[in-house]
């Protein structure tokens, strides 16, 4: 279950709609934060919207959309923006994860950031397909939470029932209590160690004192229970087949010519006859011959004297070397040394090199083998 929250969605009278937020903020799998990047502003309305998702910001994914509508300068000064803004209303050590792009089916009014948009859209999808698969871990998730709250508010009535007197000045003692919430709580903090929770609305005179018997079986199923139920559940995920969001939007952004990456970068010459490193061998071939090969062959020695020129990692041109001698024999043919030069082509031009070399890149003479 999703919670889809604009920025111009928080005028709703009647109800308190920061509360309704609440309530569904605990009972939703991921909260989604949509902004304008063309015309960014988080009013004081929407920032108590966002106050009021307190405690769920590990749901929390924000979307800078129509994002198409400003060009790559303006779009770094709204990211920065937003994220300042953000930083000032959520408070957590982790930054939330902002998604840049134009999500709706129109042409792109500034095609420039095509590539990024696409990444950004394909990470989305991922991200909330990924959803049943951790549903069950969320959960889990969320029983620690509520076990640690419930710990914590046992210490905070313990201690203001020690407070409370006996017979006489009950009242009284009660306002001083409330006037001094803070200071009990941090003194409670500080003896057991526990994180900050919220501090409960109750009548002190009616609560019960602490049991540690109780407060000892929170701490050992913390400690053990919960270490056991994280490993059932990731057999139990492991055992059951793969779950993933689908319909809609999400049809179809996977496979076919318009998936993210289709025909660029190492996938660019998939769908054509004549293999694709054949188009720039001819200046390879240059090269080639001038690194003196035997039996036209060039050892790794040589072919590394060229392959460093383009100034990438070691780790890389390892990866790129074994990906390109094709017939695993420790030297490169002038075929495989356009593969290798090709493939450095493409990481220079910023894509990913694959894990395997895919069909339509291996040479033509080694299709066979």
């Amino acid at each position: 279950m999703l919670i889809n929250v604009k920025k111009n969605s928080v005028c709703i009278s009647g109800y308190d709609f920061a509360a309704v937020l609440e309530w569904f903020a605990e009972r939703v799998d991921r909260i989604i934060l949509l902004f304008d990047a063309h015309k960014l502003d988080i009013s004081d309305e929407f920032s108590e919207v966002i106050r009021a998702l307190k405690n769920h910001e590990d749901k929390m994914r924000v979307v800078l959309n129509k994002a198409d509508q400003i060009g790559t300068q303006q779009l770094m000064r709204v990211y920065g923006a937003l994220m300042w803004s953000l930083g000032k209303i959520v408070n957590t050590p982790e930054v939330i994860r902002v998604y840049i792009g134009s999500f709706w089916a129109q042409p792109l009014l500034v095609p420039d950031n095509r590539k990024l948009f696409e990444a950004e859209e394909q990470d989305l999808f991922r991200d909330i397909q990924g959803l049943p698969r951790n549903a069950a871990l969320r959960k889990l998730n969320d029983l620690i939470k509520r076990a640690r709250l419930a710990k914590v508010h046992a210490y905070i009535i313990s201690s203001l029932k020690k407070e409370m007197p006996n017979v006489f000045g009950k009242e009284n003692k009660k306002k001083e209590l409330i006037a001094n919430l803070g200071e009990i709580y941090a003194k409670i903090e500080k003896e057991h160690q526990i994180s900050p929770g919220d501090f409960p609305k109750l009548n002190f005179t009616k609560f019960q004192g602490l049991k540690p018997k109780l407060l000892e079986a929170v701490e050992d199923m913390l400690a053990n229970d919960i270490a056991k139920l994280m490993t059932l559940v990731r057999q139990e995920e492991a055992a059951m087949p793969s779950q993933a969001v689908q319909g809609g939007a999400f049809d179809g952004t996977m496979n076919g010519p318009f998936g993210h990456g289709y025909g660029e970068g190492a996938s660019e010459g998939i769908d054509e006859l004549e293999w694709i490193v054949a188009r720039d061998k001819p200046t390879y071939d240059e090269i080639f011959y001038t690194l003196s090969p035997v039996n036209g062959k060039v050892s790794g020695a040589m072919a590394k004297k060229e392959m460093v020129k383009s100034k990438l990692p070691n780790n890389v041109l390892g990866k790129i070397w074994k990906l390109a001698d094709v017939d695993k024999d420790g030297y490169l043919d002038d075929e495989e040394f356009a593969l290798a030069n090709h493939l450095i082509k493409v990481k220079l031009e910023g894509h990913e090199l694959p894990a395997d070399l895919p069909d339509h890149l291996v040479p033509p003479s080694k299709r066979g083998l």
